[in-house]
């Protein structure tokens, strides 16, 4: 699975912002076409994104958020991303797996789809979404539309929202599917996004939606496994390929018992903190 610790959304009209998004650190760059674009610059905003992807440049990998099919900007969106060399589609607002199958057939070949789950329906249907299949390879909240659908008031540490937090975390792990949690809008709180990446991160998110470039160091941080956890990762593998450790389903390791599932975990996580480097 790819890295997508830090996944920046800028608006495709926006040709500054594009040119920035080629010096950025971001694990994926996602070319807005729907909420960031307005409806009378949705076709210029079409235009720039094919022409951003075609010319290239980035240093991360490259998605484009298109227009909901069912809205008139949807189908014509799908119709210029045809046949370019596209890492992912992002398409919001899906609520069920039959519009998974949809953008399936419209998409390019080799390019994955990254679901949005912004809606009460969404919420209703996440393992019917999170099983649908190719070409789904994750999940993503879209945190502002839920919060606004939901009514829920505004809580500091997420309060109404916990409980799709872990069953969207539940549903991408129950298919292979990754994770992202929702954007974080406060732009000069940085002690903020560094708390609600760290609450992602604990509820089993693998990365974070983001909205300037100023917060992608937080986030690849955050997602990204720290020191004290590497060096117990590599205790446990070390401990168990000891010859006392053959044929042991569990073994003690700094003062715990550590089973083969452990074990597990931690090559996983070794195997992360080497792709982050």
């Amino acid at each position: 699975m790819s890295l997508v610790r830090s996944l920046l959304f800028l608006p495709a009209s926006n040709a500054r912002a594009i040119e920035k998004a080629r010096t950025v650190a971001a694990d994926l760059i996602v070319l807005d076409l729907e909420d960031a674009v307005a409806p009378d610059a949705k076709a210029e905003a079409r235009a720039a994104a094919v022409e951003a992807v075609r010319a290239g440049g980035f240093p991360a990998q490259v998605a484009v958020r298109v227009n909901a099919l069912g809205t008139r900007w949807g189908e014509a969106d799908l119709e210029a991303l045809a046949d370019l060399p596209l890492d992912y589609v992002v398409a919001p607002k899906v609520e069920n797996p039959s519009i998974v199958d949809a953008y399936g057939a419209r998409m390019t070949p080799g390019a994955r789809l990254i679901a949005m789950i912004e809606t009460p329906r969404a919420l209703m249907a996440l393992p019917a979404i999170a099983g649908a299949g190719e070409p789904l390879a994750g999940l993503m909240l879209g945190v502002n539309d839920l919060v606004k659908a939901l009514g829920t008031g505004a809580s500091p540490d997420r309060e109404p929202l916990k409980p799709w937090l872990a069953a969207t975390v539940a549903a991408s792990r129950a298919h292979g599917l990754f994770a992202i949690d929702g954007v974080f809008n406060r732009l000069t709180d940085a002690d903020g996004l560094a708390a609600e990446c760290a609450q992602g991160r604990l509820y089993g998110f693998d990365g974070k939606s983001l909205i300037h470039p100023d917060q992608i160091a937080v986030a690849n941080t955050a997602f990204s496994p720290t020191e004290a956890e590497i060096k117990e990762a590599q205790a446990i593998v070390t401990a168990f390929a000891a010859p006392e450790a053959v044929g042991k389903g569990a073994i003690r390791v700094g003062g715990a018992m550590v089973e083969r599932l452990h074990r597990d975990q931690a090559q996983a996580l070794l195997d992360r903190a080497a792709a982050c480097r």
